[in-house]
């Protein structure tokens, strides 16, 4: 074998090698693109899409920790300090439709109270689309007209139920008038199944909510009434809004239509001694809210009604950094009717995120 025939066959065993390294080589396979988290600000702020939909999503809540002195609602209740810290978990989501937004809300909350858990509570559950809204929601009767002042203890006097479900239609037109109309549980809901000791297990009609307003500038004014259809009463709201520039305030009129009655939408908050007592015939709330600087706020209200029960209560509510909130609150309440009141305190201290 001469040299030529040497390296022509060497070189042939090298191709034959290289050719079978080629075809068994591993080619890694080109990354996928990411897909970063996407801002969705057509509904506010802190919404974002969830990947790969169109529906954007919002997650926010708060922590809370505080001590209570004594209890407003209760005259009997003169046992010191209670000790409270809730976390609560809010879940928004939406979606645009042909017909609007398509939104759900979701709020789960847990307590820690006396050294022992609650259980976990679903507060609000509920889909809107179109100006209805159904599932779970505070009544009409309260988120409508806008509860009954920016204190903790709003409602020792009972301004109405909250937390049942409903099948709600809102209507905005656009130039300050708004109205809305309420199809709701009969058997949820505080002051549900007969606060009188009325036979419910049989009844199965709704409660009716329905409430008109109107807001020019800096006053609103705003209407709403419930009708209690186990114990055929109700009770009519009136809310009159005004914005001084350097104080807020509200004066607010309750009218039960038979006041030698309790129903759900004029019932009582009361508990031991009081438990019974509602309005009578009315009921008055008036409030004001007086932003002090950019870190505090001062908030009071009064309260008196036909049965004579008299509320006042005061806080202040301190930020001393954003989302982060520290309220003293104290409450005076005075049953005439059962010649009892009662001092109570409150310090909280709360994270919103």
């Amino acid at each position: 074998m001469n040299i030529k025939s040497l390296l022509l066959g060497s070189a042939a065993a090298l191709a034959a090698v290289s050719g079978a390294q080629a075809a068994d080589a591993i080619v890694a396979a080109e990354p996928e693109p990411l897909e970063y988290v996407r801002i969705c600000d057509a509904y506010g702020a802190g919404y974002f899409f969830i990947p790969g939909t169109e529906t954007c999503l919002k997650i926010g809540g708060y922590v809370r920790t505080e001590g209570k002195w004594y209890n407003a609602y209760n005259p009997a209740d003169r046992f010191g300090t209670l000790w409270h810290t809730r976390a609560q978990l809010h879940v928004d989501t939406a979606t645009d439709t042909e017909y609007g937004p398509l939104k759900t809300n979701m709020v789960l909350r847990w307590d820690w109270q006396d050294g022992g858990a609650t259980a976990t509570k679903m507060v609000f559950a509920n889909i809107s689309l179109g100006g209805f809204l159904v599932g779970k929601a505070d009544s009409q009767y309260n988120s409508y007209i806008g509860y009954a002042g920016g204190v903790m203890n709003d409602d020792v006097v009972y301004d109405g139920p909250y937390e049942l479900n409903q099948l709600t239609y809102s209507y905005d037109a656009g130039n300050g008038f708004t109205a809305v109309v309420s199809v709701e549980d009969t058997n949820s809901g505080s002051g549900a199944t007969g606060v009188n000791g009325e036979d419910s297990s049989n009844h199965y009609l709704p409660d009716v909510v329905a409430g008109v307003g109107y807001k020019a500038g800096n006053f609103g004014f705003k209407v709403v009434g419930g009708y209690d259809s186990i114990v055929e009463e109700g009770a009519v709201k009136a809310r009159v809004d005004a914005d001084f520039g350097v104080f807020k305030a509200f004066l607010m009129g309750g009218w039960n239509t038979n006041g030698d009655k309790l129903n759900k939408y004029a019932s009582s908050n009361g508990a031991g001694p009081a438990k019974t007592i509602g309005w009578g015939d009315w009921a008055l709330w008036t409030g004001v809210t007086v932003p002090i600087n950019s870190k505090l706020q001062a908030n009071a209200q009064i309260a008196y009604t036909d049965s004579k029960i008299f509320a006042a209560t005061a806080n202040v509510k301190w930020n001393p950094v954003k989302n982060l909130q520290i309220t003293p609150e104290v409450s005076y309440t005075n049953w005439d009717s059962i010649n009892q009141d009662q001092w109570a305190g409150i310090l909280r201290f709360q994270r919103t995120f």
